[in-house]
């Protein structure tokens, strides 16, 4: 099945925990990938901020695919042919041709790092299918993400599009409920799990709080 196919088939379900692999992080992208998989969660970025490695990409690939999940490449366009989407900032965005980029996708999903309400906005307008959006609070893993915004940022994105929002930064079990009461659909972790003494019980944790809060 081509990825185009697969990607229609599953119908992504933009909520929840949104895993982030940061090959700065995680050394054993493999393994991490799986233990996110195995706490749940169902939406997975792959970072690689030095170069992508097409072959692991094929092979998380893989992996969230037989789980019934998403992959999704941070920044490397072409990379994106091997998984199910391809998030970019506005850096990024400055320097594609929007038609010729979703051509490039071809049917993959489209995620859009956005500030502020009118750059929600505006990814929206341009066939976006979710956005992220931060830092929710003060983060080490983006030295350049700026201020944080807190639940009334994000609160005021999610109010402007009707896109589903990922709120990014600093997220972490202590502040998860805030994050939900803003109303982001899902929450983007890496150095919670990631940097966590039991990377798999504090994906469990994240998963498990999340839901609660939004069930509420």
């Amino acid at each position: 099945m081509r990825v185009s196919e697969r990607r229609f088939a599953l119908q992504p379900d933009f909520s929840g925990i949104y895993g982030i692999v940061d090959l700065a992080l995680t050394p054993e992208p493999l393994e991490f990938c799986e233990l996110l998989l195995g706490a749940g969660i169902r939406i997975i970025q792959y970072r690689a901020k030095a170069g992508v490695e097409r072959d692991l990409v094929r092979a998380m690939h893989r992996r969230t695919g037989d789980a019934g999940a998403v992959l999704i490449v941070n920044d490397d366009l072409a990379a994106a042919a091997d998984a199910d989407g391809w998030h970019g900032g506005q850096e990024d965005l400055a320097i594609q041709d929007v038609a010729a980029l979703r051509a490039h996708l071809s049917g993959r999903i489209l995620g859009i790092s956005c500030g502020t309400a009118a750059e929600a906005r505006e990814a929206e307008a341009i066939g976006a299918d979710y956005v992220g959006v931060g830092p929710f609070a003060a983060t080490g893993t983006k030295r350049d993400a700026g201020p944080a915004i807190g639940t009334a940022g994000i609160a005021r994105v999610v109010a402007a599009t009707r896109l589903p929002v990922v709120a990014i930064g600093g997220i972490d079990a202590a502040n998860i409920a805030a994050v939900a009461a803003s109303g982001a659909a899902m929450a983007a972790v890496i150095s919670a799990i990631a940097c966590a003494r039991d990377p798999a019980l504090a994906a469990q944790t994240l998963v498990h709080r999340w839901s609660q809060e939004r069930g509420r």
